[in-house]
């Protein structure tokens, strides 16, 4: 038996949340042949919600970059930013210039009036639905695993330098950059689930496209990078398959074996 973690966007779905045909087929004949799959995710739970995908049927889920372990429908593990860090972490990044979205196991917190005129801001905004809070109307009360931040037009090094202690920064172009507490990664997170169901994690393999599933390629038996993913992601993994929209999940469980 093989456990296959799944990232998400631009892996499962593409960026307007469509998944192709294929993959679907792919996830669920690898289930039927007697295999798991797992969602492994930067997305926090509470960002993890549309029926689409979640009908696909998955045995766990890595959400918000490790901070969260759950498997068989069971919480296994999960971290919280302790709420003096959460208030110094928001204050800091609207020092710098950031735009910031905080993410939790329930809801994300994002101020309308900062990601209005945001394309990527408002189709948050519209996933969300009540899943989003004010974070501005409910300061030093959120209950997050992580955020992510939008640095246009912002001193982001002088943030750093003022955060390195707490986090580590993930750059996925020249606009959005993940902050994650340090010792959390989406490879942390394939370890807990494995060392808590005795799973070997030789039998893992992971497949993912962008800059932060680098950490689970490295820990995975086996890793796989979409065709469209990251130059990061490809140079990383094992093996490349071709674009999400070119049957790229179902090229990828195919070629090792599992359907």
């Amino acid at each position: 038996m093989k456990h296959v973690f799944f990232d998400i966007d631009g892996t499962l779905w593409d960026f307007r949340s469509i998944i192709p045909e294929s993959t679907a087929r792919a996830v669920r004949l690898l289930r039927g042949n007697g295999h798991k799959a797992y969602l492994c995710t930067g997305r926090t739970r509470g960002y993890i919600t549309k029926p689409n995908l979640l009908s696909l049927g998955f045995d766990g889920i890595v959400s918000g970059l490790g901070t969260r372990v759950e498997a068989d429908g069971e919480v296994l593990a999960e971290y919280i930013i302790p709420d003096e860090t959460a208030v110094r972490t928001v204050d800091t990044v609207k020092r710098f210039g950031f735009r910031a979205i905080l993410e939790g196991p329930e809801y994300l917190y994002m101020d309308y009036d900062e990601f209005k005129d945001d394309p990527y801001g408002r189709k948050v905004m519209r996933d969300l639905g009540e899943r989003r809070k004010s974070l501005s109307g409910n300061y030093g009360s959120w209950v997050i695993s992580k955020l992510s931040c939008d640095m246009t037009d912002c001193d982001k090094h002088s943030c750093y330098k003022a955060l390195e202690n707490d986090y580590d920064f993930i750059e996925h172009n020249d606009v959005i950059v993940e902050m994650v507490p340090k010792g959390f990664s989406k490879g942390t997170g394939i370890r807990k689930l494995c060392a808590l169901k005795g799973i070997d994690i030789r039998d893992t393999i992971a497949i993912g496209d962008g800059a932060n599933d680098v950490d689970m390629f490295e820990v995975a038996g086996f890793s796989v990078a979409m065709g469209n993913g990251a130059d990061k992601a490809k140079e990383a993994a094992d093996h490349v398959t071709s674009n999400i929209h070119d049957d790229g999940v179902l090229n990828a469980l195919t070629y090792l074996g599992l359907i």
